[in-house]
């Protein structure tokens, strides 16, 4: 008499218990209204907040004439000493607020196409549109000879023309983001030509123009440069913002967007749109500075644990980042003062080793 036995089913695994504090949340209630309550990812916002706060205030008050940082608040009311008042209100706090406003569109447009191409690599400096906006401002500088206007409509230009030639290249179906990278790898390389072409048969004045303006600086940017970028921000912002929760979605694949009712090209176009002219406009004045919408979105989303796209976080970090990159540039080598793009270059490119060899590591790249 043989016996057969027969093999019992192996118990499934228990559920994991969440790894981190990403998945924690409070639901708050106001009345008839009630929201999300996430405390890692409101510290992370607070303590960027104080950052961005702290290098501002010391921003205002260091340099070749030192202000006692008691003396900064009423410099900037126009209360205090006349000096104080001169080197804060018409020099310092325009450079501080084009930081802040600059690296916070960076930061906002490297969320969203990062976003949008699903892949960290996926920034404005990767894929073409931040090239874009560089041969635009050097053409409006070396072809048509033009001033800061020019210069700032030429980077717009390029930035916006150089994202619809992309996203048109890389459609087929919907945008998928490694089809968005390669395109737009494909497309920085032929700006870089052209922008190369432009230098060779530039006259010598122009072309030193040029290439110093390449470099991306903040030196001496005053209430014209804040203003201007100051006011894309308040305008594109908001569009970003309201079409984030759709690029959330989208964040979990095309199909099941357009399962749950959300415009998936239309909501590609506004953002891409939107987030271009934003790079355009940080571009405009203050050249292509490099690395930032690269490295704060990831980093912002690193620090708060969040899962999806964090446009609020990669803007706070954006600001936070050029500011401290600007003031180490001032005071690196005071008295002489270092373009900002070169700092954030040094910065950006072990970033970039680093990002690359953990896409590696895991088999994305």
């Amino acid at each position: 008499m043989t016996t057969t036995h027969t093999a019992s089913p192996t118990p499934p695994p228990p559920p994991e218990a969440p790894s981190s504090s990403s998945n924690q949340f409070r639901l708050v209630r106001l009345g008839d209204m009630a929201f999300v309550w996430r405390p890692r990812i409101a510290a992370t916002y607070g303590a960027l907040l104080a950052v961005i706060t702290t290098v501002f205030a010391i921003s205002l008050s260091v340099g070749e004439y030192e202000i006692p940082l008691s003396h900064v608040l009423p410099a900037i009311l126009g209360s205090g000493e006349r000096l104080d008042a001169y080197f804060v209100q018409g020099v310092r706090l325009p450079r501080a607020l084009t930081a802040v406003c600059a690296g916070g569109a960076l930061g906002i447009a490297g969320a969203v196409f990062q976003s949008l191409s699903r892949n960290p690599l996926g920034s404005p400096d990767i894929i073409g549109f931040t090239g874009g906006a560089a041969t635009g401002a050097v053409g409006a500088i070396l072809v048509l000879g033009g001033g800061m206007l020019q210069v700032s409509l030429g980077a717009m230009l390029g930035g916006i023309a150089t994202a619809a030639l992309v996203y048109l290249l890389a459609l087929k179906k919907g945008v998928q983001g490694y089809r968005l990278i390669l395109v737009g790898i494909g497309a920085n390389a032929m700006l870089l030509a052209i922008r190369d072409y432009l230098i060779t048969r530039a006259e010598l004045t122009d072309a030193m123009t040029a290439q110093v303006w390449m470099i991306g600086s903040l030196n001496g940017r005053a209430w014209g440069e804040a203003a201007a970028v100051g006011i894309a921000v308040a305008v594109l912002a908001p569009v970003i913002l309201a079409v984030g929760p759709r690029l959330r979605l989208m964040e979990m694949g095309d199909q099941t967007a357009y399962a749950l009712g959300v415009p998936v090209q239309a909501t590609q176009v506004i953002a891409l749109l939107a987030a271009s002219a934003l790079t355009g406009a940080a571009i405009a004045v203050c050249g292509p500075i490099g690395f930032i919408a690269l490295a704060a979105p990831q980093l912002a989303r690193r620090l708060a644990r969040a899962n999806g796209t964090t446009l609020v976080g990669g803007a706070l970090m954006g600001a936070a980042l050029l500011l401290t990159a600007d003031l180490v540039a001032q005071r690196a080598l005071a008295p002489s003062q270092l373009p900002v793009g070169a700092v954030t270059a040094v910065i950006g490119g072990g970033y970039l080793v680093w990002l690359l060899y953990r896409e590696w590591r895991t088999g994305r790249a």
